[in-house]
């Protein structure tokens, strides 16, 4: 009976620890929240690839450093850093964007700085499947939210951050629905 018990006792005891291991397969905690805007780590002369992984399938996107170097920069140290997973589109508005990346999921959150207007000198537009920055009405406030456009929307055109454009998964974007989730987004540099 002792035994029994000292049995239970050391397996109660290690049970704790081996549910807190982690394996190396395990990703990083996801952080939502920074203290500034990320060091510039991006090449505007190399090519970023960004592959959003979604609840609905695949949308892969060309991003455009030299059109948006902070932007670029921003959201691929998001993506790395794990921010965007797990995370919903909040708003899908029929023929023009879905919206997602706030860590509130109802449009007022961010990553805990913001990002300038990128439009002098750029050289896209708000086709269709153009990735963008969400933002307020200050030109300046863009943080994490992104949309990607359903339709053409020159109306937007110098009021908002393009950064990419869709360039495989056009279908996926047309079926996404609020709720559904980014599971991840991968950066490929080339």
């Amino acid at each position: 009976m002792i035994r029994l018990l000292v049995l239970i006792v050391s397996l109660a005891a290690a049970i704790p620890s081996v549910a807190q291991t982690t394996s190396p397969t395990t990703p990083p905690p996801t952080r939502r929240s920074f203290d500034k805007r990320p060091d510039m780590k991006i090449d505007k002369d190399k090519k970023y690839i960004a592959t959003i992984d979604t609840d609905k399938g695949q949308i892969v996107c060309e991003l455009y450093p030299k059109d948006a170097p902070q932007t670029v920069n921003s959201f691929v140290f998001l993506a790395k850093e794990h921010f965007y997973d797990g995370l919903t589109f909040h708003r899908v508005v029929q023929d023009f964007v879905i919206q997602g990346g706030d860590p509130s999921g109802d449009g007022t959150g961010g990553p805990g700085y913001t990002l300038p207007l990128e439009v002098e000198g750029a050289q896209h537009t708000h086709v269709k499947g153009a990735l963008a920055m969400a933002r307020t009405q200050d030109p300046n406030s863009a943080g994490s939210q992104f949309y990607i456009t359903l339709a053409p929307t020159p109306q937007l055109d110098g009021q908002y951050t393009v950064f990419g454009k869709v360039t495989s998964g056009q279908d996926v974007v047309d079926k996404i629905a609020v709720g559904d989730k980014i599971k991840s987004i991968a950066i490929e540099e080339k």
